[in-house]
């Protein structure tokens, strides 16, 4: 029987973007640009994309989408790393957690960090800045952005941690987790045989004389 979303979801947060990427295979991993790092709580956050399209410097249309976005939703602001001005800050923390968002990733800049912090609300961002953006209604909500150099769709699932950011489709996850599994076991055998043996195994054996 096929999981559900939410099922996937709960699992995926057993891993980290890193285990993630190594399920999806060297350079077929799609993560963004490494300046987009957790930047409130340091939690990790696993959720479908609710996104937003904006033009540079432009964040009128953000609280539309806060207003839109479903429990457990992550908000993605393809802001085209514009960081002269903030497309996000304490007050739309405060509003995105009572409507339950798992989190949001911005492609540019937020302000009020003390705010935000007491807000509690897991930020992605590639910089803080006091200054806000535009305030006009522009752009579009939930459609196909790019965001920190990757394509995101409506419902793909986001996954955030301490290494950086990674977009996955739903239909490929399970796929990723179980081959994530495999090297998470073959690091296990590997580092259990340098205990045993005392020898010093740099690669990891992932099968009988495999080793990466």
């Amino acid at each position: 029987m096929a999981k559900t979303l939410e099922e996937i979801i709960k699992e995926l947060r057993q891993f980290t973007t890193s285990e993630l990427c190594d399920g999806v295979g060297a350079g077929k991993y799609h993560t963004m640009d490494s300046a987009i790092q957790e930047r409130v709580t340091y939690k990790k956050i696993v959720g479908p994309a609710y996104t937003v399209k904006a033009p540079i410097g432009i964040s009128g249309l953000v609280p539309d989408g806060i207003l839109e976005m479903k429990k457990g939703d992550v908000m993605v602001i393809a802001g085209k790393g514009y960081c002269n001005g903030s497309y996000w800050g304490d007050h739309r923390s405060i509003c995105a957690a009572m409507k339950e968002a798992e989190g949001v990733v911005i492609d540019g800049a937020f302000r009020d960090l003390q705010g935000c912090r007491e807000a509690g609300f897991p930020i992605f961002a590639r910089a803080v800045t006091p200054g806000s953006a535009g305030k006009e209604r522009l752009g579009e909500l939930n459609v196909p952005v790019i965001c920190g150099g990757v394509e995101v769709c409506p419902g793909d699932i986001i996954v955030g941690d301490c290494n950086g950011v990674l977009v996955l489709k739903p239909e490929e996850a399970e796929g990723v987790m179980e081959r994530a599994r495999k090297k998470i076991q073959a690091e296990e055998r590997t580092i259990q045989r340098m205990k045993e043996t005392g020898e010093i195994l740099p690669r990891v054996i992932m099968e009988e004389g495999e080793r990466k």
